[in-house]
């Protein structure tokens, strides 16, 4: 059964849908926004949510979404036809509520970007920071502090970084985020066939503490894209995770 109301812990997810082209070749909007439900996720931050050319019209329909899903996109595309920015966009259910959305330019020898939004849950602030990270080490690295440094200038909030990291190895650092933030790696979220590589992960300050995590890895999932969409159930630090008895 899904949620229709808040809980007392925050689900959210990441999912890059790859222009909603499945490992089957077939591209099905319908087929992604059937595996998005099923994350049961309350914020689901999306990449490769545009197509790559001209001006970048939606993969995935923001009609859809509205119609067949219990999520809002939030309007973070900066013209009319895209979902998101650089591909990037986030989806909520109807109780969060947007406060303000930005911007984040990423240095790259390709062009990157970076969407946050500040909104509120059941009374409380957070912000969430959607990002699909470069290809080349050294671009993930610049990346990660462009972010660090425009987090530092704004006020301050509980603040989760999510998306498609294209790191690929389960051991590595991110040391541009400082000492303040945790890096989750829920599993091989890539290939969704062959289970290669924790390319998807979640970044969490310390206004946070993490519960459960994991990756949709049944059914649609498994060929609506050739990513897995990875999740973790997270709550304030002054709200601490109680985890079920097994």
């Amino acid at each position: 059964m899904h949620r229709d109301a808040p809980g007392e812990r925050l689900r959210i997810a990441s999912y890059n849908i790859r222009k909603c082209m499945g490992t089957d070749r077939r591209r099905s909007p319908e087929r992604v926004l059937r595996v998005i439900a099923d994350t049961d996720a309350e914020i689901t931050v999306l990449q490769e949510a545009d197509r790559r050319l001209g001006p970048r019209p939606a993969a995935l329909p923001r009609r859809a979404i509205v119609e067949h899903t219990a999520y809002q996109p939030l309007p973070v595309a900066r013209n009319e036809v895209s979902l998101g920015w650089h591909g990037n966009a986030i989806l909520v259910k109807p109780w969060i509520e947007l406060e303000e959305v930005h911007h984040i330019d990423l240095p790259s020898f390709e062009p990157r970007g970076a969407v946050a939004a500040d909104l509120r849950r059941d009374g409380r602030m957070l912000r969430v920071i959607g990002v699909h990270l470069g290809l080349l080490g050294n671009d993930r690295l610049r990346q990660l502090g462009a972010i660090s440094d425009w987090i530092a200038r704004q006020p301050n909030l509980p603040t989760l970084i999510l998306g498609d990291f294209n790191e690929w190895s389960p051991r590595a650092s991110f040391p541009p985020l400082g000492p303040d933030f945790r890096v989750l790696a829920p599993g091989p979220s890539y290939h969704a066939r062959f289970r290669l590589a924790p390319l998807d992960r979640i970044a969490h300050d310390r206004g946070w503490q993490a519960g459960p995590t994991g990756l949709t890895d049944h059914g649609e999932a498994t060929r609506a894209s050739d990513h897995l969409p990875i999740w973790a159930e997270m709550a304030l630090a002054d709200r601490p995770v109680v985890h079920p008895v097994a």
